[in-house]
């Protein structure tokens, strides 16, 4: 292994390492942060080479940098998940299933599968991030998740070099969580999934703003009007990272028991509420925002002005910054409501 002047490090692989690498670029936040090594792998034979050439340093998989609050520099290696190609490998007069790198944009993949009138995927159009971080918090939006459409997955098991494939059931899927997250956290790096997407869709327009903004559209309902819908909806709503600093909604929507639920609803009838298997899941935004932190403005970062859940970063902000005011604002939850929030952001 030769290092050179320029800060790259150059190996007898496949593979280049950089050294000292700005991740500006490759995090929502656009926070000012670096990485000791920094490498991209596009398949199993490079991430091996990447794996080797990181051992005995901390290792990081980055996907698309949309759901990470990076507090402070990275002292070992950042690995850039770049496993491409989305192959279509079966289909019938009534579904199409699709293998989709990991490294794949989450929102090329909907946008694919809406331009062929496949329905399944377009009520989670314009989540950012990549394929292989969908399954890892089970992303959702608009009354569908992730495990709806999913089927399998590949990922390439650290400490044995073998590549093993999980069945929907083996990810375990939950509300923003997997296996991934829990007993398998840090153990894979996921290098495809495998969705099932349907000919004859039935599209699901019953959540949210769709209904009224499809009115507004004039549109009839279809795969491609409701992800414009939803698209619409949601660039009304949230800041765009290529402009404000953000990483969407910081923290999960709490599922609490009927005991807490029914103390804070006869205070708050109007508090919006969904029912949920462990009890009932509160909207996190709505609870922000009664604590008074909605719009809040604390010099170059703070809270979004149309949606509580999403923290922002206005300017030069720090992570730590950012994480100083999760943690204000869970206290101020906690004791206004006694509703624990839980951060939907991997800080790093």
């Amino acid at each position: 292994m030769v290092e050179r002047n320029r800060g790259l490090i150059f190996v007898p692989m496949s593979i280049t390492i950089d050294r000292h690498y700005p991740l500006q670029a490759l995090n929502t936040f656009g926070l000012d942060v670096r990485a000791e090594r920094f490498c991209r792998f596009h398949d199993v034979e490079s991430l091996k080479e990447a794996l080797e050439a990181a051992q005995g340093l901390p290792k990081l998989i980055l996907g698309g940098g949309s759901n990470v609050l990076f507090t402070s520099d990275f002292q070992g290696t950042v690995l850039k998940n770049e496993v491409k190609g989305i192959t279509q490998i079966y289909q019938d007069g009534s579904c199409v299933r699709l293998e989709v790198g990991a490294g794949e944009v989450w929102h090329d993949l909907v946008l694919h599968t809406v331009e062929h009138g496949w329905g399944g995927l377009e009520n989670m159009s314009l989540i950012p991030g990549s394929c292989g971080a969908a399954p890892m918090q089970n992303i959702g939006a608009y009354g569908v998740e992730m495990k709806d459409t999913f089927l399998k997955l590949k990922a390439y098991h650290i400490q044995s070099g073998e590549v093993h494939e999980f069945t929907k059931e083996q990810c375990e899927f939950g509300y923003r969580e997997s296996v991934f997250k829990r007993k398998l956290k840090g153990q894979y790096v996921i290098l495809s999934i495998t969705v099932q997407v349907s000919k004859d869709p039935i599209l699901n327009t019953s959540y949210g703003a769709i209904e009224k903004e499809l009115e507004v559209m004039g549109a009839k309902s279809t795969v491609q009007s409701v992800s414009e819908a939803v698209i619409r909806i949601r660039q009304s709503k949230l800041p765009d990272p290529a402009v404000i600093g953000n990483a969407g909604s910081f923290f999960k929507n709490p599922v609490i028991d009927a005991t807490l639920f029914n103390e804070i609803i006869q205070a708050h009838p109007d508090m919006p509420h969904y029912p949920a298997p462990e009890g009932h899941k509160l909207a996190a935004g709505w609870l922000i925002e009664q604590c008074g932190w909605k719009g809040k403005d604390l010099g170059g970062y703070g809270v979004h002005d149309r949606q509580a859940l999403v923290l922002v970063n206005r300017g030069q902000a720090t992570g730590k910054a950012i994480y100083a005011l999760s943690e204000e604002i869970i206290r101020s939850v906690k004791g206004q409501f006694g509703v624990d929030l839980e951060r939907e952001v991997n800080i790093v």
